[in-house]
């Protein structure tokens, strides 16, 4: 049945596009007057002032990405301007109708919204409030107002589908829709069904850490990029995009998410993993094994798998010997100053530099010290030698004068030439020392080698014996003969990055002062303590699921110890999946429930599927599974065989091309082709969702083990509509 106002709705809407219309093709006047008029001011450089050209040329780019950037936002939403209304009254003001959007137009002539933007304050609203007298937040202050009514549209391709009145936004008919669609579409559209836990999160204290427990689907992702946004909306005046970055568990779930950040606004932050930020950071040429490595190793079983070291190198007990390692390498480097000298006269006291350099400079790292203290040097020689130079020729006006006063002739010539010949040889070298003093006495002060420090480490055992004297000789022997080849591995990344900001520091363009980090159980408590302390701020939105923690043999097995590194940080929970069906969810509560963590069972939003089929194959057949392919294809778009290892992944991508089945075997550098069975590893496969999921096993089904009920789950969990199950029994998925 048709909402009553519907034809009103649909008046407005053409009103709203109109109006957009009009704006557009003033942005792209604006944008062709700026390009013309840069165009002239270069041209005028030839034979005006040069500055005031130049003062155009900058004046003109300014304004030229102003309206290009509002040309762009505005086509970005013309199709879909708004996708909600609250009827509200602000306390003390007449009541008015605002539609949300992804972002704000106002009339140009009355400055009255056209669309609100879903991040201004009023629009959280539309989020928390149920209707009636609701309260809401602006810059700190509270605010209260009346909510009349919320209302819901579903625009496509610019024409007006449905118009719906809601309450509550928690089980409306518009996430049903959204959850119904299809997976390459879900995070493009997200900000229209933000839930209110969701939206909690998002517009949580902006200037403080959050960490987030979140269950699988229930949103993680899409609210770390939210926050992003609602970040740069809220606080862009004082931090720009460079200055914030997310960083991804890989390059595959970069590319995931590369469409939906410029539509958020957030276009130019910086996305990175943790190993390629540390090696551009740092600069260091580092050619990482596998960051999976150790993973595979213990799902092969070919061979016992020494966790110990990797277990250690993620552990605060690492950093501390690293934070040892930075203390002694200072000390060494005090002792090298010694008194700073003019000719004889003494500038510095040797105690008063190593005071400096190891107290009052303790703050900076230590090649950062090193620069502060020719500084300090530079300005006391500077002062000094006006104080010696004044001295000195005041001694000598003296010794002149005296001399100038003896009665012999011929004495008197020979004294006052002497001292004048010592007074303009003396002087003179004082003030060319005085140039070079600071210069020559930093010479003995050398630049650290940041990969051969950490070796050293590594590998000698003096070094050891200094910074773990705990460790017994045997445990040196083995931690030496593990490190005999120089091997870079994932779990290095810490202490280099470590090591290179406490003695070399950061380069500005590497400053980053606001950290959204995904997967964050994957992570280990010194990566997290390197970054906060590298990049010295604690602003994090970490969000996470120890249930998929695939690597916690060397990362995160509980939120207790990262709050402690992080003790401003608020704990918030969702135990909500938006992802998967009912059906799915049962299955995937089956495998939770079987985990060493004390975690509750997912409760799936009220959405029915097809329950979980499972198909019977003694032998990876890739016909049959090409003809299920086929089948699945008819109904969804975005299709995934997940496979327990990357041999296997490897193998049954073959195997299916072979059969001449069209599949794409997935890699951290791969870009998704959506027409083709993506065939991806169980590991690589986190973070990720498709319409419907495959999960395969050959001969070797999943273990009942800490690792492979995690790498099961997170596979489980990747469907939003079908889940196929493929092997030789139900035991082979822990069934």
């Amino acid at each position: 049945m048709q909402h009553p106002e519907f034809e009103q709705e649909r008046e407005h809407l053409a009103y709203v596009k109109h109006y957009m219309a009009n704006v557009l093709a003033e942005s792209a006047r604006d944008v062709a007057t700026a390009q013309d008029n840069i165009r002239k001011s270069m041209a005028d450089l030839e034979y005006l002032d040069s500055s005031s050209s130049y003062l155009n040329i900058l004046t003109n780019a300014r304004f030229f990405d102003m309206a290009r950037n509002q040309k762009e936002g505005l086509e970005a939403i013309m199709q879909k301007p708004y996708f909600a209304r609250i009827h509200f009254q602000k306390e003390g003001e007449a009541a008015e109708k605002l539609y949300i959007g992804k972002t704000s137009l106002f009339d140009k002539d009355t400055q009255e919204p056209v669309v609100v933007d879903w991040r201004s304050p009023v629009a959280n609203v539309y989020y928390d409030g149920r209707l009636g007298d609701v309260t809401y937040d602006v810059n700190g202050e509270e605010m209260n107002g009346h909510l009349f009514s919320k209302r819901q549209y579903k625009i496509e391709h610019g024409k007006l589908f449905e118009v719906r009145d809601i309450d509550l936004t928690t089980n409306d008919d518009l996430l049903q829709d959204a959850l119904a669609g299809k997976a390459d579409v879900r995070l493009t559209e997200i900000v229209s069904t933000i839930q209110a836990e969701q939206n909690d999160i998002i517009r949580a204290h902006l200037k403080q850490p959050i960490i987030v427990q979140g269950a699988a689907g229930s949103g993680k992702t899409t609210i770390a990029l939210h926050r992003i946004s609602y970040f740069l909306y809220t606080m862009g005046e004082h931090f720009n995009a460079s200055q914030l970055m997310i960083l991804a568990p890989n390059n595959l779930f970069i590319d995931y998410i590369a469409d939906v950040l410029p539509e958020l606004g957030v276009g130019h932050i910086r996305q990175s993993t943790f190993a390629d930020y540390v090696r551009d950071a740092t600069g260091l040429k580092l050619k990482l094994e596998d960051a999976n490595h150790y993973l595979e190793q213990l799902m092969q079983q070919r061979a016992a798998v020494d966790l110990a070291i990797p277990r250690l190198k993620g552990s605060l007990e690492y950093r501390d010997m690293m934070q040892l390692y930075v203390d002694e390498l200072a000390k060494e480097m005090a002792v090298l100053f010694d008194d700073v000298y003019i000719e004889k006269y003494r500038i510095l006291r040797a105690s008063h530099l190593q005071e400096l350099f190891l107290e009052d400079y303790a703050y900076l790292p230590i090649e950062e010290r090193v620069k502060k203290m020719r500084a300090v040097i530079q300005s006391h020689v500077r002062q000094k030698k006006k104080q010696i130079l004044y001295t000195l020729n005041k001694k000598y006006d003296d010794i002149i004068g005296k001399a100038l006063n003896i009665f012999d002739a011929e004495r008197r010539k020979k004294e006052v030439t002497r001292w004048i010949d010592e007074r303009d040889r003396r002087i003179p070298a004082i003030e060319q020392e005085a140039k070079t003093t600071a210069t020559l006495y930093m010479k003995r002060f050398k630049k650290y080698n940041i990969k051969k420090l950490y070796r050293a480490f590594l590998t000698d055992d003096a070094v050891q014996q200094m910074l773990a004297p705990h460790w017994t000789t045997k445990q040196r022997e083995s931690f030496q003969q593990a490190h005999k080849k120089e091997r870079w591995t994932n779990e290095d990344l810490a202490a280099l990055f470590f090591l290179h900001a406490k003695i070399k520091g950061m380069k500005e363009t590497h400053k980053i002062r606001v950290v959204f980090i995904d997967e964050v159980q994957d992570y280990s408590l010194f990566q997290l303590a390197a970054l906060k302390e590298g990049l010295d701020t604690d602003m994090f939105t970490m969000v996470g699921d120890l249930a998929q923690g695939i690597h916690s043999y060397r990362s995160l097995t509980d939120w207790e110890p990262v709050r402690e590194l992080f003790p401003r940080a608020s704990y918030k929970t969702l135990q909500k999946s938006y992802r998967t069906t009912i059906e799915i969810m049962a299955v995937a509560n089956k495998i939770l429930s079987k985990m060493d963590e004390d975690l509750p069972l997912v409760e799936p939003v009220v959405r029915h599927g097809l329950e979980p089929e499972f198909h019977a194959q003694q032998a990876f057949d890739a016909a049959q599974i090409g003809t299920l392919f086929t089948n699945i294809q008819a109904r969804h778009q975005s299709v995934a065989l997940i496979c327990k290892t990357t041999e296997d992944a490897t193998h049954f991508e073959r195997a299916l091309a072979t059969a001449g089945v069209h599949a794409q075997l997935l890699d951290e550098q791969a870009a998704i082709d959506q027409q083709a069975l993506l065939v991806v590893p169980s590991h690589l496969s986190k973070g990720l969702e498709f319409d419907a999921v495959m999960i395969v096993c050959d001969n070797d089904g999943f273990r009942d083990t800490p690792l492979e009920r995690k790498l099961l789950y997170v596979a489980t969990t990747r469907a939003m509509h079908e889940l196929h199950l493929i092997g030789q029994s139900m035991a082979d998925f822990l069934l």
